[in-house]
């Protein structure tokens, strides 16, 4: 099948339209450092409908060291105690940072916590040193995604196709 992958970014923090805050009950915590396990139940409960699989083949070993990194920051929403979703950050280059995987948990797609947990993923990204905030999505992922990521600020700037076999991940965020 054919896949579209469109890349997007904010330049400038000035540009970032906030979502709607989050309801009574929701709360953003850093994973730092994030625990293999959560990590990987995290990435497969939010990737799984949408067919993330680059992380798992990844090893402990080079999962342990990645999330050991300076570059990489982990975010979980949590509602009402429950994981929710969660977010990844990536500084990628000369004070750029991508939020490299966002997600919600398919039962809370849909209730308004992806324009609140993008704008804290942007927000965070600023504080982590960007200059430039950056990510992309494709049409294997959920249809909120990129009209989130525009009702939020983001502005396309590449686009590219490619051939997906179904079993082949989308990507991050």
């Amino acid at each position: 099948m054919e896949v579209v992958r469109t890349y997007l970014e904010l330049c400038t923090p000035a540009a970032l339209k906030a979502g709607a805050p989050f309801p009574p009950g929701a709360r953003v915590v850093r994973r730092d450092p994030c625990p293999i396990a959560d990590y990987r139940r995290l990435y497969r409960a939010v990737g799984a409908p949408w067919h993330w699989r680059d992380r798992l083949a990844w090893d402990d070993d080079t999962l342990r060291a990645h999330l050991a990194s300076r570059e990489i920051a982990v975010w979980e929403l949590l509602v009402e105690g429950e994981s929710a979703g969660f977010f990844e950050l990536r500084r990628s280059g000369d004070e750029e940072v991508e939020i490299a995987y966002f997600g919600l948990l398919p039962p809370f797609i849909g209730r308004g916590f992806g324009g609140a947990l993008l704008t804290r993923a942007v927000d965070e990204a600023w504080k982590f040193g960007a200059q430039r905030v950056w990510l992309h999505t494709c049409t294997l992922d959920s249809p909120h995604a990129l009209p989130n990521y525009r009702a939020r600020g983001f502005r396309d700037y590449r686009t590219e196709r490619y051939e997906a076999d179904g079993e082949t991940s989308a990507g991050g965020a």
